[in-house]
């Protein structure tokens, strides 16, 4: 008798002869309130100001241009490159030459000690070029390495 019911139940909501309707109307009558404006507005805020702080945080794009020929080297005290010392940790010492061992780094620092002294290096921020003959102070990271026996990825200088 039940399941006479339930199907007799079943065939008035497919012949439409139910008071009940098949869709239910989701915010009819209803308007935002002041509180739900708010709160959106403090997410989109918000939003905004993490992006600013992820995209914009660390790099330091601005150089020293002050130079003492047309060749843009860089003067001693001249410091280029990310203020982001949490990454950059490494620091070392030297002068700057080009090349660099068996295909690691493009450029060497030559630090006192002779040739097993010198660290290799790279730098996707900082155009190493201009610094070449220079004693520099670099911060980096250091990077794993087959041939080098220091490799590291500039990502600031000092010229000292």
């Amino acid at each position: 008798m039940e399941e006479n019911n339930t199907q007799q139940n079943s065939q008035e909501n497919i012949s439409g002869s139910t008071s009940k309707p098949l869709i239910h109307s989701f915010g009819q009558g209803k308007t935002f309130t002041p509180k739900i404006i708010a709160l959106l507005g403090l997410i989109v805020v918000l939003g905004v100001i993490s992006g600013y702080m992820l995209s914009g945080k660390g790099i330091n794009t601005s150089v020293n241009t002050s130079t003492s020929n047309k060749e843009n080297q860089a003067d001693s005290g001249t410091i280029v490159g990310s203020n982001d010392i949490k990454t950059f940790k490494d620091t070392v010492e030297g002068v700057l030459k080009e090349g660099g061992i068996e295909d690691e780094g493009a450029f060497h620092l030559e630090r006192s000690g002779g040739e097993s002294q010198n660290v290799y290096l790279t730098s996707s921020i900082v155009d190493l070029s201009q610094f070449v003959g220079k004693k520099i102070k670099v911060w980096g990271q250091t990077q794993k390495a087959q041939y080098a026996g220091w490799l590291m990825d500039v990502g600031k200088i000092e010229v000292l």
